[in-house]
């Protein structure tokens, strides 16, 4: 096409004017493009919301009030989403657990574990301590915590129920003694002798050691070596010890009763105001006399009170004016009764003698000792008390001891001579010692027997 040459032209523009440019034409209607599917969108948003009922939130239900709004609290992190703190505790001791065997010595342990001797002699100087410590046998333990062998404490089982626990302090060491709580129940036995009485006890279910503290009680009146018989009974009402659950030990027994050839011997425990304990049959009579039936466990008797008894040595006529116990050699002799010793030493043909002087006049001899215990001349001692060890030292064919009992000088067979007793419960204590056995005796009663009668008190 030709181009106009002529004229003047009606439709011209000028040439600066940029919408008759083409690109910006182009971009003009890529925008407008652009906005109408966009205002489209926005038209349908606008016309469901019209046709859709309000949604009502939790709080728009909740009625309008003056206080202001408490909204919920945010969770926090659970144990899950926490990672695990690790926590690191440096001690600045060391803890020993020592454990004591056969011919161990408290020095030798403290050697060798690299602990202070001095320390050991330190706590060993305390009062009433140093016995407690050195007292060691097989299978204790020691706990002690120590810094470079420097002890800063120790602590010791002494029994079943008492702890030392001992601790270094700004001063020094200082040492107490814990007791434990313990709970003391009651237990029951009955049985009944076929053969022996340890047998019998056994049977019942009791401890060898159980069944000699029962003998222990009936000792005055009852000889277990030769009036024992098949047939005879025993009840024995017992405590038991236990801690956290656990059975400790038998304790004391609180009642007893023993049919002894259709006689009924019974005792009670019973503990005064001042602490002491002892058994009373049930009308207030101690079991205990002045003196003990036998100063000894022997095995027989070798030898009764005779006047005209011919010497197993001497072979002439003299007279026996004792009782011979036959023991084992080294077996314990007690004192038959309370009483003052004034003679400890040789005395011709009893060998190894002591004498000890009673009240009313009344003096026990005991010969042929192998060795004495620890009293000496002078010196009190107590019923059941050890004062020495059978032997046959002296004019002796075998291994016994010559026992003798003088009233006024005069000899008596100590089989037969009548003993005096020992007090009963004392008047001020009468009341209470009735209510406290009354439940004891009933316990007793539970048990039947048949041809015994109430031996007399």
């Amino acid at each position: 096409m030709k181009p106009y040459t002529g004229g003047i032209r009606h439709d011209y523009k000028n040439a600066d004017d940029h919408s008759t440019n083409p690109r910006a034409r182009r971009w003009m209607l890529f925008a407008v493009g652009l906005a109408l599917p966009l205002l489209g969108i926005s038209l349908l948003f606008v016309s469901q919301a019209k046709q859709s009922p309000p949604v009502q939130s939790e709080l728009a239900t909740t009625p309008l009030s003056n206080e202001p709004a408490v909204l919920p609290p945010m969770p926090g992190p659970t144990a899950a989403d926490t990672p695990p703190t690790e926590i690191s505790v440096e001690l600045d001791y060391a803890l020993l657990d020592l454990l004591v065997r056969r011919g161990d010595t408290l020095e030798e342990l403290f050697r060798r574990n690299g602990l202070n001797l001095t320390d050991l002699a330190a706590m060993a100087d305390m009062p009433d301590v140093g016995a407690a410590l050195k007292r060691l046998k097989p299978g204790d333990h020691l706990e002690i915590t120590h810094r470079e062998g420097e002890v800063l404490s120790l602590r010791r089982e002494l029994d079943d129920i008492k702890v030392l626990s001992i601790a270094r302090g700004t001063a020094g060491f200082e040492a107490t003694t814990l007791e434990r709580a313990i709970d003391i129940r009651t237990s029951g036995a009955h049985g009944v002798i076929d053969s022996s009485l340890f047998e019998a006890g056994v049977a019942a279910g009791m401890s060898d050691k159980l069944t000699m503290a029962m003998a222990g009680i009936f000792e005055w009146d009852i000889d277990f070596i030769q009036d024992v018989r098949e047939g005879d009974e025993f009840t024995v009402i017992y405590e038991e010890l236990w801690r956290d659950g656990a059975k400790l030990r038998n304790g004391e027994i609180v009642a007893a009763e023993f049919i002894n050839q259709g006689k009924i011997y019974r005792a009670a425990r019973f503990r005064d105001a001042t602490g002491r304990s002892d058994y009373f049959t049930p009308d207030g009579h101690s079991m205990r006399k002045a003196f003990l039936r036998a100063p000894l466990e022997f095995t027989r008797i070798s030898s009764k009170f005779n006047p005209s008894r011919r010497h197993p040595v001497l072979n002439t006529i003299r007279a026996h004016r004792g009782v011979d116990y036959a023991a084992p050699t080294g077996t314990p002799i007690r004192a038959a009764g309370d009483g003052k010793m004034t003679f400890r030493g040789v005395q011709g043909g009893y060998g190894n003698v002591i004498v000890l002087q009673h009240g009313n006049n009344i003096t026990t001899l005991y010969g042929h000792m192998s060795r004495f215990a620890g009293a000496k001349v002078g010196n009190r001692v107590r019923q059941g008390e050890i004062i020495g060890y059978v032997g046959q030292s002296g004019l002796a064919t075998g291994p016994h001891l010559h026992y003798e009992y003088r009233v006024d000088g005069v000899h008596r067979n100590p089989l037969t001579a009548i003993k005096p007793p020992a007090d009963p419960v004392p008047a001020e204590y009468r009341d209470d010692f009735v209510a406290t056995t009354a439940a004891l005796w009933q316990q007793l009663d539970l048990y039947q027997h048949t041809g015994a009668t109430t031996a007399a008190n």
